[in-house]
């Protein structure tokens, strides 16, 4: 990868678009610093560090916003609509025809596609601006680390809580939302690689400094305690395991099945077509982080209703809580459960067996040792099927891995460094790696002439 980035800087035109991509993560996280008028940052931070913890739903949202939720800045939702709205859309065109055919009309049906996601992504962007102030009105009397009550999240002029602060504070989470979309949508343009994933790799990465300023106290503080330098030796142990995992996340991310394909021989004239060999690539993990998040969201529910609603103490209501708590065993297999389960739906609505037997029957190919039409569908299935648990499982183990770390010690539950975060920022280094290996095998390409 870094020769890669060593041959690519030194082309005029890339170093330009690499620059260019720069200057919008810099932009970006300017904006993540900016505070939301009539907010008090603090009680915000103060409220999140009790709530999103052992990677639950809010602490993930707070990731990939490189922390800016957690701060009430102008950028706290950054590109959660628009990947929302990507996810609603996506899931739509297997499921409606119109959005189906618009999908298989080219580049001009791309692009209607591409508008209606902008326009589902800026509903999503107001409901979930509406939800987050919402949110904010409830933290009142909120205690910092020290028990100490330091105030109310919401912070009003003299007239009290009037709709025009409510509106300022809707209106800047939404434009923040448009912009860092405008901003992703800028980089795919004239930058390097896809802008949202960019973007969002910007703000996962934003928090691996917090993540290692937490492990480098905790080290001091157990060296000053006579602890005989615990946190040091996990520390160090958390990191080879965090290199292992990356290690094992890009060699998961570029496995993949192939299966062989034999093309008939034919003869037209006096020439001879077709048997060539080939083969179908299956990746291992076909459907990327789209079972994480969705099996995150579900499992979320129960602690957004509590956020709403505390329990009552003996109840079956705060039984059902506890149940789904990010720090029970409960909580991890049924996510792990859901995960397999929702790896296996989003594979199915990608991948169509039927019609790849169709298409290769029509081309004269076939699978050697299988016959043709529904017994190659069969096989691929079946094919499909192993590969699908062997991601699932691997997705799931990733997923929990925060889960365990958080139950092994207290004072690790805010990292966010593992599992999830990790699988997304390797993607989007080795995509934008291989963008960058395009951009200069085209520059460097002899052409057909020479």
């Amino acid at each position: 990868m870094f020769q890669t980035l060593r041959k690519a800087w030194g082309v005029p035109e890339i170093r330009k678009k690499i620059l260019y991509t720069l200057l919008m993560i810099i932009l970006f996280r300017f904006g993540s610093a900016v505070t939301v008028p009539f907010l008090n940052p603090d009680v915000v931070k103060a409220w999140m560090e009790t709530n999103a913890k052992d990677g639950g739903f809010l602490d993930y949202m707070n990731t990939i916003t490189g922390g800016a939720m957690s701060q009430a800045t102008v950028f706290s939702l950054s590109i959660t609509p628009f990947i929302n709205a990507s996810i609603i859309m996506q899931l739509l065109t297997y499921a409606l025809p119109p959005l189906e055919r618009m999908r298989d009309e080219g580049e001009e049906g791309r692009k209607k596609i591409d508008r209606i996601t902008a326009v589902v992504a800026m509903v999503l962007a107001v409901f979930m601006s509406y939800a987050y102030y919402l949110t904010l009105n409830r933290m009142t009397n909120v205690e910092d680390k020290n028990g100490n009550v330091i105030g109310n999240a919401l912070k009003y002029m003299s007239g009290g809580q009037g709709v025009f602060a409510a509106f300022v504070i809707i209106a800047c989470f939404v434009a923040g939302a448009l912009i860092v979309v405008w901003m992703g949508n800028r980089v795919s343009d004239k930058g390097i690689g896809n802008g949202i994933s960019v973007i969002l790799f910007a703000g996962i990465a934003a928090r691996f400094p917090t993540d290692a300023a937490l492990l480098i106290n905790l080290t001091k503080n157990s060296i000053k305690n006579n602890e005989n330098g615990k946190y040091l030796w996990v520390t160090i142990a958390y990191y080879l395991f965090i290199l292992a995992e990356i290690a094992f996340i890009v060699y998961m991310n570029e496995a993949e099945r192939r299966i062989p394909i034999q093309y008939a021989k034919r003869v037209v004239g006096r020439k001879q077509y077709g048997g060539q060999k080939t083969h179908i690539p299956i990746k291992v993990i076909m459907s990327g982080v789209m079972p994480i998040i969705f099996a995150m969201s579900f499992m979320s529910l129960p602690s957004a209703i509590a956020m709403f609603k505390k329990p009552k103490a003996g109840t079956f209501y705060e039984s059902f809580i506890n149940f789904f708590s990010t720090r029970s065993w409960s909580y991890a297999i049924i996510y792990f459960l859901l995960i397999i389960a929702f790896n296996y739906f989003y594979v199915s609505i990608q991948y169509n067996p039927i019609e790849i037997a169709n298409n290769l029957r029509q081309s004269n190919g076939g699978i050697p040792g299988i016959r043709p039409g529904k017994p190659t569908s069969d096989y691929i299935q079946r094919v499909l099927n192993k590969i699908s648990l062997v991601g699932a499982i691997f997705l799931g183990f990733i997923a929990v891995i925060p889960i365990f770390i958080s139950m092994a010690d207290e004072q690790l539950k805010t990292l966010s460094m593992g599992g999830t975060t990790i699988l997304i920022a390797v993607s989007v280094a080795l995509e934008t790696t291989r963008t960058l290996e395009s951009h200069l095998m085209m520059r460097h390409h002899k052409g057909f002439l020479q």
